[in-house]
């Protein structure tokens, strides 16, 4: 029988109904900080947005995100940073809501009293909506493996979520065990309050390392040999073991999808679970890429020939005009020459055989501003579309914000288009794009552009 969790009782995807919000202190940078949890749009995902910062930046809670899993798991995307955000994720995915914003006013969620009680408290007062989209669930295929000194975690097909886990320190005390079926209800009442735990000894550590700066009794359990220190009675009997599923939870929807799988872990870190959440994430989108990247395929691709793009990769004109959709005279980039994160760099070589040098201008040959423009777009466009959910896409140019035009381009002239991919919320995109002729600033914008499924 099918067990009746979240993967199979939500159908469609959920959001929360309206803001709900909570202050405090981050655990381990100690600032004051306000979130709020507010609405999204169908196929958004959870997105953190930092409100301090100048453009209010957002980032995706994505695995490819991820930069530091040093005693919590962290999150960047150009100069945004988010530290510790398996608590609030796990709330979110606990519940099966699939798109909602973070909203923070500093660089770190407010840790509550250690668990996910808080944040469960504010989805309850912001209330659940179900969305048009169906909710796809990534069940997987085969199963998937990561040992690393005494860390263990295996993940096994399963038409659920189920999670068995092991915890203890290196000494062997305080083992415990657990295994449950995750489903909104079990997670509210047997994993959500399970609080975050240190021992005495590291604390030394931890303080050395510029952590826990907001750290106390009031938001964390502390052993101290064979003694508990804390403000109040265990919550579960497991709770250590609890806790450490509550991050496995939080962690591995960094997939991008809930997940069904049976995770068997033995001594879990943040570190351990992102690897795991990468596997799981290479395995989802390993039919994805296997299909078409980006437009439909002239004939010679329609073989089955697949295009993956991956960071650090450069793509030649050849691969290009497998993956675009753009011909002669309107394909307006020869290569990408670099690919990293959410920052791509492409080449045009301007040739006096360019077709629209015989009216721009007859004796005065100057590349259109609105073509360097659309150079910026399609660069764009190949960023958006390295997403696994946005393969077989088209992208339209939709505007541009912010354009300046400085210097005029030339035949002979090799323009290196600069881009980087600022936002990606559903079908929308916008990416800040700056034309360089011999490293001076020819041309620059802010463009917009929308995804379409091909018809």
């Amino acid at each position: 029988m099918r067990p009746e969790g979240f993967n199979f009782a939500v159908l469609h995807q959920q959001t929360l109904r309206q803001t709900a919000s909570f202050a405090g202190v981050g655990l381990h940078s100690g600032n004051r900080v306000q979130m709020t949890f507010l609405p999204a749009p169908p196929n958004s995902g959870i997105r953190f947005r930092r409100v301090d910062l100048e453009g209010k930046p957002e980032i995706e809670a994505r695995i490819d995100n991820v930069t530091t899993t040093q005693r919590s798991t962290s999150l960047s995307k150009g100069n945004a940073k988010i530290l510790t955000v398996e608590h609030v994720l796990a709330a979110f995915a606990g519940r099966g809501i699939d798109n909602a914003i973070v909203e923070l006013d500093a660089n770190e969620p407010p840790i509550g009293d250690g668990s996910a009680r808080a944040y469960v408290k504010m989805i309850q007062s912001a209330g659940v909506a179900a969305q048009d989209e169906p909710r796809e669930v990534f069940r997987l295929s085969a199963p998937i493996s990561y040992q690393k000194d005494e860390t263990n975690i295996s993940v096994f097909p399963h038409e659920g979520l189920k999670i068995t886990c092991t915890s203890a320190d290196a000494k062997g005390r305080f083992t415990q065990f657990y295994s449950l079926e995750v489903t909104p209800e079990t997670w509210e009442h047997e994993l959500a309050d399970a609080r975050t735990f240190c021992f005495f000894e590291e604390i030394e550590f931890l303080i050395k390392s510029g952590l826990i700066k907001g750290g106390s009794l009031e938001n964390a359990v502390v052993i101290r040999d064979d003694a508990i220190l804390t403000t109040e009675p265990l919550r579960y009997p497991e709770e250590f073991v609890r806790h450490k599923m509550l991050d496995i939870i939080g962690d591995l929807s960094l997939v991008g999808c809930p997940i069904g799988g049976h995770v068997v872990a033995v001594k879990p870190s943040h570190s351990a679970n992102c690897e795991v959440a990468r596997q799981i994430a290479q395995q989802w989108r390993k039919p994805l890429e296997a299909a078409q990247s980006f437009s439909p395929p002239p004939p010679a691709q329609a073989q089955g020939e697949t295009i993956v793009i991956r960071d650090g990769e450069e793509l030649d004109t050849d691969r290009l005009m497998k993956l675009l959709p753009h011909r002669y005279p309107f394909l307006m980039v020869d290569k990408i020459i670099k690919i990293d994160g959410n920052k791509i760099v492409g080449v045009k070589n301007v040739t006096i055989n360019e077709p629209y040098f015989q009216g721009h201008f007859p004796n005065q040959p100057i590349m259109p501003g609105v073509l360097q423009l659309e150079a910026i777009a399609q660069v764009a466009g190949v960023m958006m579309l390295r997403q696994a959910e946005n393969f077989g896409k088209l992208a339209y140019f939709m505007s541009a914000e912010s354009v300046r035009w400085r210097k005029p381009v030339r035949p002979g002239d090799t323009l290196v288009i600069d881009v980087e991919l600022t936002k990606a919320r559903g079908k929308i995109g916008k990416a800040k794009g700056t034309c360089l002729v011999n490293g001076e600033t020819v041309s620059e914008a802010e463009v917009t552009f929308m995804l379409f499924a091909r018809t």
